[in-house]
């Protein structure tokens, strides 16, 4: 599982970033990594989509062991960071404490600035033209379009599983009403017809 999931992982890289939905099962931990430079801002960004309480435990490590970042039981979360060294940076969810609740977690691993989308933006000294004034407005109108699908996408996918979950918990309870209006029912009927057979005493013998 580890290994399909940092599979997943390597093939989810595009433009600077990490963005993938694992499965974590009760009283497990998954790790995943990236080398970064030093210097380098990285966002991590996380939420529990599905399973129990909707929680996770999640920690950062530098190169150095060093925990940079931990929180427990977190629903979802941001964390920003600028590296301080240079190497292999450690990234864990961790599900040990639920002992039966199987969970759904999605994160987003955003690594450095985006890349300008003109080559010589960045050290131009002119103004940009009116057409590429509109490129820029328009990608990052995008960038925000991209950012709202992936919230509202998660935010469906939980709502999803917290009505699937509402709707098991009505079925079964449904049925087990079922049952126990049968079960009294019958109960009913039984009782009714004791009292229509119940048997009583023989009178005494004929006198002389």
């Amino acid at each position: 599982m580890r290994g399909w999931a940092l599979a997943l992982l390597l093939g989810a890289l595009r433009a600077g970033g990490t963005e993938l939905t694992f499965e974590l099962p009760d009283s497990d931990k998954h790790c995943f990594h990236q080398d970064m430079e030093r210097g380098i801002k990285f966002t991590l960004d996380y939420q529990v989509i599905t399973g129990g309480h909707y929680d996770v435990d999640c920690y950062v490590e530098d190169p150095n062991g060093r925990t940079i970042y931990r929180e427990t039981k977190k629903q979802y979360d941001s964390f920003p960071h600028h590296t301080e060294v240079k190497g292999i940076y450690t990234f864990c969810f961790s599900n040990e404490f639920s002992t039966f609740s199987h969970k759904t977690v999605y994160f987003n691993l955003q690594v450095g600035d985006e890349p300008p989308i003109l080559p010589d933006m960045s050290s131009r000294v002119t103004a940009l033209t009116q057409m590429e004034s509109a490129c820029v407005t328009i990608h990052e109108a995008l960038n925000a379009v991209i950012d709202s699908q992936t919230h509202y996408r998660l935010r469906e996918a939980q709502d999803r599983s917290r009505a699937e979950d509402l709707n098991g918990r009505v079925s079964y309870w449904s049925v087990g009403e079922t049952l126990i209006l049968f079960v009294v029912s019958i109960g009913q009927v039984m009782l009714l017809k004791s009292f229509f057979t119940e048997k009583r005493p023989g009178g005494g013998g004929a006198g002389t």
